[in-house]
Order: C-alpha cells, then sequence, then structure tokens
C-alpha cells in the first residue's frame, strides 16, 4: 500500500501561503487539504472558494477540499468552479446519497466524512456511492489536538467491511497524526494522511512528509 500526504494549510503561514504550498510539493506531498469551516457546523472560520480559485495556478497538486460546513449543498459548486479537484462532505451535514453523486458531476472526486463520535455505521451506506471517506481523527474545528485513540479502530473497521464488500475506497485520516503515531493510522487501513502541524511546524518539510510515510 502506497501512503500518499496531504499537508493542510490550516496550519501553514497564511501570511505566504503561496511560498507554503509551492515548498511542500517540492517537499513531496502528494495532495494539498483545504480545511473549510463556516462557524456553525464547526466552531471556527477558515476560508471559502476566493481563496480556493487563488491557489489553484500555485501548485499541480489535487486540491482536496474538506467542507465542515452546513448545508454544504449551497457551495459545491463554487468550490468546484474554484479549482477544488477533491471535495468531501460529512455525514452529519447532508444526505450522502444525493450529495455524492452531485459532486462527481461537477467532475470532482466525491469524499464521505465522518466524525469522531458518529457510529461507523453511519456512514457505511453510502460507500459505493464515494471515492474515498475520510476519518476525523480528532473533532473537526481547529488545527493542533491530539489524536484521538479509538478512531484509529474506526479506520480499522471501515478497512475491514469495504474489504468484505469488496468495494476498493481509499481511506484518508485527519487530525493529531505524526511520526510517533502514523504507523498505527496507517496499519488500520488508512492510505492518505493529513497533516498540519506535523509538516509545517517542522524545519524540514521535506523530512517531515517522509516521516510520514515511513
Amino acid at each position: 500500500m502506497t501512503i500518499k500526504t496531504a499537508p493542510s494549510i490550516l496550519s501553514a503561514d497564511f501570511a505566504r501561503l503561496g511560498h507554503e504550498i509551492e515548498a511542500v510539493e517540492k517537499a513531496g506531498a502528494d495532495v494539498i487539504h483545504v480545511d473549510v469551516m463556516d462557524g456553525h457546523f464547526v466552531p471556527n472560520i477558515t476560508i471559502g472558494p476566493p481563496v480556493v480559485a487563488k491557489i489553484r495556478p500555485i501548485t499541480k497538486l489535487p486540491l482536496d477540499c474538506h467542507l465542515m460546513i452546513e448545508n454544504p449543498e449551497r457551495y459545491i459548486g463554487a468550490f468546484a468552479k474554484a479549482g477544488a479537484d477533491w471535495i468531501s462532505v460529512h455525514v452529519e451535514a447532508c444526505d450522502l446519497s444525493q450529495l455524492l453523486p452531485a459532486i462527481k458531476a461537477l467532475g470532482c472526486k466525491a469524499g464521505c466524512v465522518i466524525n469522531p463520535p458518529t457510529p461507523v455505521e453511519k456512514i457505511l451506506p453510502y460507500l459505493p456511492l464515494a471515492d474515498y471517506v475520510l476519518v476525523m481523527t480528532v473533532n473537526p474545528g481547529f488545527g493542533g489536538q491530539k489524536l484521538i485513540e479509538g478512531c484509529i479502530d474506526k479506520i480499522a473497521a471501515i478497512h475491514s467491511i469495504a474489504k468484505e464488500r469488496n468495494i476498493r475506497i481509499p481511506i484518508e485520516a485527519d487530525g493529531g497524526i505524526g511520526p510517533a503515531n502514523v504507523s498505527r493510522v496507517t496499519a488500520a487501513g488508512a492510505e492518505i494522511i493529513v497533516a498540519g502541524s506535523a509538516v509545517f511546524e517542522a524545519e524540514d518539510y521535506t523530512k517531515a512528509i517522509e516521516a510520514l510515510r515511513k
């Protein structure tokens, strides 16, 4: 299994955002993760489609827009138009049976997201509709949190059930992941590792990304 890294720009220096994105791409990142928060679904506000449109020309890497927002159906078109390649939406925020096909119709990969308190069973019916599943390993809203250990079991459960049902779907893990725990996250079945602080707070981005892959 090849592990992909997705540095989260939530932890980047926003005064130098273009440079930061170029730096992690040069350092070997596979995806750029964009955390979108609205102050309602989560208690924080970050960025929207105008920023995505500005960073789109800076990188050739896929832009992975994680919508931690209420009523995401209102905004998927704007993010697709701005240049998102991947758009993920929460099972807690919308009807995935409607929204996942709608995201695909816009030409983007569609991801389904599950929060730590939500039972795995809530997301299982939508796995065949999704291109990837994002398991939050912290409660969404802020960077720099500690990984919730029980979420590793959730990754393992989704991986096992998908395999039993012959559903080939990559699992992305997001929150509190660094060199000290990434091996347990990937052993559980995660293939895409979102990392904010572990990359952008490191002195050497290349070494930080390599450490996550190892």
